[in-house]
Order: structure tokens, then sequence, then C-alpha cells
């Protein structure tokens, strides 16, 4: 999708209303930082008149309505192709997760799942014998520390991973950039996989969940600190996925047969998505303060 900038604002200005008014008459835009502004960009055919409603709405309006020839002309929603060109980061870890996928038959081949997993192995009869930590590292298997994420364990493993993190990581990526987005998947998988690793020991263990859960925690805080419409989950997303958790850390998921559940990466993802929300929220805030 074609945009070109429309406003260039301090952030000291509230752009939640008239963003939530451009969402309410399906116009299609975008608002980034740069410095200490902020710019919202929209279609060129639509930019003189995102100008003249802000000039007139600044703050939004609830009772506006667009005349019917002009939603006729607005653009259609971006097709997946383009928010998949917007969120480079996004699609392109889901598509590493999907070759990996294929690499590895969804964790039925021991011998390639090796290359990703925490800990490398080898096979003894019906035993797996991993190797240290400190040996891998020391050979130079850095990738090992955050390639976790990548492994999925069957279709229903892959799938629901998939769909929250394209959900969640295109919100990130649109509002703070790609390589902030890259810095916070790979940050985030690194320390659940510490955890995971320090909790449960040598295992075979895999999965963006542990990411999933950092980008939830660093969304929440970085909403309530800085109130951001991009970051507005659905009412109930939140505590769904906190229900969730309490459930897998019951072992009632284990208890039913489907396997045993990465806690430690859910609550060390968790945990650290929390830290990097409140620092990068309280970040957020202090600038629209100043």
């Amino acid at each position: 999708m074609n945009v070109i900038e429309v406003l260039r604002l301090p952030l000291a200005v509230d752009l939640s209303g008239f963003v939530s008014l451009l969402r309410r008459l399906q116009v299609p835009h975008r608002v980034v930082e740069e410095g200490q502004e902020q710019v919202l960009w929209a279609p060129p055919n639509l930019a003189e008149d995102v100008r003249q409603l802000y000039q007139r709405y600044p703050e939004g309006n609830d009772q506006i309505e667009l005349p019917a020839e002009t939603q006729a002309d607005l653009p259609q929603r971006p097709s997946l192709a383009e928010q998949a060109r917007a969120c480079k980061v996004t699609a392109g870890v889901l598509l590493l997760c999907v070759v990996v996928a294929g690499l590895t038959g969804l964790g039925d081949n021991l011998s390639t799942i090796g290359w990703f997993t925490f800990l490398d192995f080898r096979v003894q009869g019906e035993y797996l014998y991993f190797t240290s930590l400190a040996q891998g590292l020391a050979e130079g298997q850095w990738w090992r520390l955050v390639s976790p994420m990548l492994l999925h364990f069957g279709v229903l493993h892959l799938a629901m991973n998939g769909l929250w993190y394209w959900e969640l990581g295109k919100r990130i990526e649109l509002r703070q950039g790609p390589w902030v987005f890259l810095c916070l998947t790979l940050l985030f998988s690194l320390v659940s996989n510490l955890a995971q690793h320090y909790v449960s020991g040598p295992s075979l263990f895999g999965g963006l969940s542990g990411v999933l859960y950092g980008l939830l925690g660093y969304v929440w805080l970085y909403q309530w600190l800085a109130p951001n419409p991009h970051y507005s989950l659905p009412k109930g997303v939140l505590v769904m996925m906190l229900i969730w958790l309490v459930v897998c850390l019951s072992g009632v998921i284990s208890q039913l047969g489907f396997g045993q559940i990465a806690n430690a990466a859910h609550v060390g993802g968790l945990l650290i998505g929390c830290l990097a929300g409140l620092l990068g929220g309280g970040l957020a805030r202090r600038k629209l303060s100043a």
C-alpha cells in the first residue's frame, strides 16, 4: 500500500481520538515515531481529506460519517501480501518456522531437530544424550540460544503460535520498526530458553510460545504506561492467555496427554516481556511529557 506523510506533530499531542476516528471510517493509515515527533501516513488520494479532517476534529468525533461516495472511493483493506511486506520481520520469522517444520517433520525427525535444539544431542538406542551448554557455546553454537523458537511439534502447535505471533508481532513492528521488533523477539527467545533449560535441565523443547508471552507482557505494560491504539488488544485476550498460563502450570494439560508444556519458558518470557514493556513504555511516556 503506497502511503505518504500527512501530519507531523510533537509526541506530546494525543492522536488516539483522531486515530480512532480514522479506524471507524476505515481510512488506511499508519503512525510512527521519529525522534521527538509522530508522523501520520495515509494513501496519497486521501491525504488532503485526512488533513482537513484533522483540522476540524483533532480529538476525533463519534458522530461524523463519511458520505457514501467517499466510502466507495476508499482503498480496500491491505491484503495479506501487503501486510507481510510491511511487517518483514514478523513474516520472516513465521516463514522460518514453516521451513523448519518441514525440515524436522514437525518434530518427528530427530536427525534434523538436532540442528535447532537448545543443546546438541546424540541418539543411542531409546535415549538422547545431550551436550552441555558450556561445550556447545565453546564450539561456537551460539545460534542454539534462540533457535528453539523455530521448532514446533505438530500442526496445531505451529498454527496457534503462528497466529498469535502474527497478531502481536505486526502491532509492534508497524509501530516501532523492524529492528526493535527483531531485538525483542531474540531477547524474549533467549530468556525463555534459558529459563526452560535451567528449570527442566537437558531436554527437548521448542516453539514460539515463550516469545509470545514476552510480546504479550511488552504490549500490556507499554500500553498501560503510554496508551497507543496500535497496542490496544481486544478485551479478554490478556485474561485468556494468563488463565491458559495458570492452567498449564497446574499440570492439567500434561495429564490429559497433550505432552509436556514448557512452563518455565512461558513464565520467563512473560517476565522479561513485562520488564521490557515497563522500560519501553516508560521511555515513551517520558517523551510525551517532555
